[in-house]
C-alpha cells in the first residue's frame, strides 16, 4: 500500500460452480464499490502534472516482441516472489517477449510515482483503482488500454470494469487482486484463552481488557508509513455514520468539523489505550509480526497481513491458524454492512517504449491463469477474475471472498476514495497528530476542514 495504500499452470477445464469466485454471482454494480460518486472530476491537483489531457488509445500494430519493462511496488518477499512467478509464466508462453522487472520498495514507489511517470517510466506499472487510477489517466500519464478490455472483459464483473474506467469512459487499469480489511487474530490464542469473537464494540472492549489482563497487547497498531491508521478511521466512520456519509466526507461534500466526525475521533480515542504503543515508529510488517508471534491479540489490517505468516521461519500451521472477523457493530442502524476492500492491478505508461509488448503483457495479466500463478504463491490476496477457480484457496482466502461478496457497501480505502493531495498532505499528518494527542479533537477537525475547503475548491 505505501503512503497511499499498499501485495501459470493450465486452468481447470470446468470448475464446479461452487469453486468459481462468488463475485461472479453478486451484482456489485448495485454497490458504490469504486467511489464513483465522489466528485471525481475535481482532480486538478499535483500541479507539476499540469492540466488534464486526452490520451490516444494504445493499440497493437505489428508483432509484440522485445522486452517489456515492468515497474513493481511489490518489494516484500512473498508478493515479490509471486509476481516473478507470473512474469516467468508469461515469458514461457510468449516467444520473443521478455519482461524486465524493476522492483522498488512500496513507500518509495508511491512517493515517487508522480515524477516517475513524468520522467522515464517503465512500460507497465503496478497501481490502484479509484482516484489513484483516474488521476493519472486524466493527466495523460497513463495509456488508454481499452483494446486490452476487448480481450479480457469477459473475465470480470461489471464493477471491476468500472474500477478500470476513467472519467473519459475509457479503460486504463487491469484489476488483478482485491482484499478485505478486517480484524485478524490467531485461532489458537482465542482457543487457549477462551476468547470469543466480539460482535459489538462493547464486546471488543471487554475482550481487549481480558487480553490486557492476560499479558497480551489487545490491538496491534502501526502508522510509520502514514496510511495504515486510515483503515481505522474508515471503519469507525462507516460503523458510526454509515457508508454514504463516509463517501460524501471523502468526496468533500461533508464538513470535517461536525459532531458526527468528532464522534469518530472520540470513539477512536477510547480505543487507543488498547492499541500497541509507539505506532508512529512501527511498520505494518512489524505489527503483523507481533500477531504472528502471539504477542498481540488482534490486528485491524488488510488480508495482506497474511504475508507475514508466509515468511521464512513461519510454518504452514501459522497461516492455517490465522483468522479474522469483520469489525464489530457500533449501532444497529449501520451494523456491519460496510468494509474496505481495495482493488490492486496494473496500468500502462503513456510513454511506453514497447507498447505492443506492454499490451500483450496486460492481456495476460487480465487472465485467471496469471491470477492463479500469483495466488498460488501469495495466499494474502484474492483473484479479481469472476471465473477464477477458488477450489485451491486457503480457508482464509475463501472467507475473504465470502465476506466481500456479502458486504452491502464496499469502500476502496481512504487514500483511494478521496483526492490524493488531501489524503497525503492533510489526513496523514492529521491522523498522526491525533494519535499523539487524542484529547484535542476540536482544533484537529477544524484544521482538517479548513484545509479541505482550500484543496477541494482548487
Amino acid at each position: 500500500m505505501g503512503i497511499f495504500d499498499r501485495p501459470a499452470s493450465a486452468r481447470p477445464l470446468s470448475p464446479s460452480p461452487s469453486a468459481v469466485n462468488p463475485l461472479a454471482r453478486v451484482d456489485l454494480s448495485r454497490r458504490s464499490m469504486l467511489g464513483g460518486a465522489l466528485g471525481l472530476s475535481a482532480l486538478g491537483l499535483l500541479t507539476a502534472c499540469g492540466g488534464s489531457s486526452t490520451t490516444a488509445p494504445a493499440t497493437t500494430s505489428g508483432a509484440a516482441t522485445g522486452t517489456v519493462t515492468f515497474g513493481s511496488n511489490q518489494s516484500d518477499a512473498v508478493p515479490k516472489a509471486a509476481y516473478q512467478k507470473v512474469v516467468d509464466a508469461f515469458t514461457k508462453a510468449h516467444d520473443g517477449l521478455s519482461v524486465k522487472v524493476n522492483t522498488v520498495d512500496h513507500n518509495t514507489f508511491q512517493e515517487s510515482i508522480n515524477s516517475y511517470l513524468q520522467g522515464d517510466p517503465d512500460d507497465v506499472f503496478t497501481w490502484f483503482s479509484g482516484f489513484r487510477m483516474k488521476f493519472f489517466a486524466d493527466q495523460g500519464l497513463a495509456a488508454d488500454i481499452s483494446s486490452v478490455w476487448d480481450s479480457i472483459g469477459g473475465s470480470f464483473a461489471d464493477s471491476f470494469k468500472q474500477a478500470a474506467t476513467a472519467t473519459d469512459g475509457k479503460q486504463y487499469f487491469v484489476p488483478f487482486t482485491y482484499y478485505p480489511w478486517a480484524v485478524f487474530y490467531r485461532k489458537s490464542v482465542f482457543e487457549s484463552k477462551g476468547y470469543q469473537v466480539p460482535t459489538t464494540l462493547t464486546e471488543y472492549v471487554d475482550l481487549a481488557k481480558g487480553m490486557t489482563s492476560d499479558g497480551l497487547t489487545p490491538i496491534g497498531f502501526a502508522d510509520k508509513d502514514g496510511w495504515p491508521a486510515m483503515g481505522t478511521f474508515d471503519i469507525l466512520n462507516m460503523r458510526l455514520n454509515g457508508y454514504q456519509f463516509h463517501v460524501d466526507l471523502m468526496g468533500g461534500k461533508e464538513s470535517w468539523d461536525q459532531d458526527r466526525v468528532k464522534e469518530v475521533f472520540n470513539t477512536w480515542a477510547t480505543l487507543l489505550p488498547y492499541h500497541q504503543s509507539g505506532s508512529l515508529g512501527r511498520t505494518w510488517q512489524e505489527a503483523a509480526q507481533g500477531l504472528q508471534q502471539k504477542k498481540t491479540g488482534t490486528y485491524l489490517l488488510g488480508l495482506f497481513v497474511a504475508q507475514q505468516f508466509q515468511t521464512p521461519g513461519s510454518s504452514s500451521s501459522d497461516l492455517d491458524d490465522l483468522d479474522f472477523f469483520t469489525f464489530p457493530k457500533i449501532n444497529d442502524e449501520n451494523g456491519t454492512d460496510s468494509i474496505d476492500a481495495p482493488i490492486d492491478g496494473f496500468m500502462m505508461s503513456s510513454k511506453a517504449k514497447n507498447a505492443n509488448g506492454a499490451l500483450e503483457f496486460l492481456k495476460y495479466l487480465g487472465t485467471k491463469d496469471a491470477e492463479k500463478a500469483n495466488v498460488e504463491t501469495d495466499k494474502s490476496i484474492v483473484g479479481a477474475a469472476k471465473d477464477f477457480d477458488t477450489s485451491g484457496y486457503t480457508a482464509l482466502q475463501k472467507k475473504a471472498v465470502e465476506v466481500v461478496s456479502s458486504a452491502k457497501n464496499i469502500a476502496q480505502f481512504m487514500d483511494r476514495d478521496t483526492r490524493p493531495d488531501f489524503a497525503s498532505t492533510v489526513m496523514i499528518p492529521s491522523i498522526q497528530k491525533f494519535i499523539q494527542n487524542p484529547k484535542d479533537i476540536n482544533p484537529l477537525v477544524s484544521s482538517i476542514e479548513e484545509q479541505k475547503k482550500a484543496i477541494f475548491a482548487g
